[in-house]
């Protein structure tokens, strides 16, 4: 591991990013060009510290996990990411999918300009990336899973906890609109080899979801009425809207409820009591309302 070029690397790349590209006020007593460390770290979801250390290049070797995150809150292109990961001696991340893919440039600023609109990256295997401190105030923190586990879809059809995000009378509805997405997911991705594993062993743990894909329904969620379960405020009804990147592989999900709603002020309420009443970490909407990258748009 280079650590001097590693160490270098983060401080040219920091200064390169200005506050409002993240969303973060400029104020009137800024001293540097680009963000603060403590800045970089906070939009990562590292302490100051164990960032600090890295641009001086000491510490230990920073895990793929931490390198991705930090490729996001740094705003690097696929280039620089890989080199990020090269310059820490560690493998190169996924091109395609899963929580550590790199989140679309275009999709990661709309969601840093979102603001209190709860909102998170997700793939179109339903894997959440990234998302807004409101998303983790109305969905909870971003799932740590790995493999199947980490599509929202798998663990709707494998894990009956990951259905409490909605009211039991809403599961036939969005077990019908999963599988009918996953449809259409495979058909765009052709020859890829991800979603067969994934549909075969869905078919093999699920009479539910066998049972629906043998229908052949196919329809790309778009945008959804929603009914969340909130441990704080109970059932807050939200329109879910979907932004797709070019390739389709990656979207931006965001809730929103129309003026003068309950929906609405419900929104409002989160946006005060934010996560301070979470409770149990469990994340609500999986794959769908999605919105991540851990805790907060990092």
């Amino acid at each position: 591991m280079n650590l001097p070029a590693l160490a270098a690397f983060l401080k040219s790349r920091r200064d390169r990013v200005r506050p409002a590209d993240v969303g973060l006020p400029v104020g009137p007593r800024r001293r540097v060009p680009g963000l603060r460390r403590e800045e970089v770290a906070q939009l990562a979801g590292l302490s100051a510290d164990y960032y600090t250390e890295l641009e001086r290049g000491r510490g230990a070797q920073p895990s793929a996990q931490a390198l991705a995150a930090l490729a996001r809150a740094l705003r690097l292109t696929g280039d620089e990411r890989d080199h990020l990961f090269r310059l820490a001696d560690r493998p190169l991340p996924p091109t395609a999918q899963g929580p550590t893919a790199h989140v679309q440039p275009a999709l990661l600023g709309l969601l840093d300009r979102l603001g209190a609109t709860p909102a998170r990256v997700i793939t179109d295997l339903h894997e959440a990336l990234v998302q807004n401190q409101a998303a983790t105030a109305l969905l909870g923190p971003l799932p740590t899973g790995r493999g199947p586990a980490a599509s929202f879809v798998y663990r709707w059809f494998t894990d009956p906890d990951a259905r409490a995000i909605y009211p039991a009378d809403d599961h036939p509805r969005h077990s019908r609109s999963f599988v009918a997405d996953l449809q259409a997911t495979a058909a765009r991705r052709g020859n890829d080899t991800e979603v067969p594993r994934m549909v075969a062993t869905l078919r093999r743990r699920s009479e539910e979801f066998a049972a629906l894909w043998d229908t052949h329904d196919v329809a790309v969620r778009r945008v959804e009425r929603k009914r969340i379960v909130h441990p704080a405020l109970g059932v807050i009804e939200l329109d879910c809207h979907n932004l797709f990147s070019e390739d389709g592989r990656q979207r931006l999900l965001w809730f929103s409820a129309p003026p003068g709603t309950k929906g609405a002020a419900q929104l409002e309420l989160l946006s005060v009591i934010g996560t301070q009443d979470m409770s149990g970490g469990h994340d609500m909407v999986g794959g769908e309302n999605e919105l991540s990258e851990d805790s907060s748009l990092r």
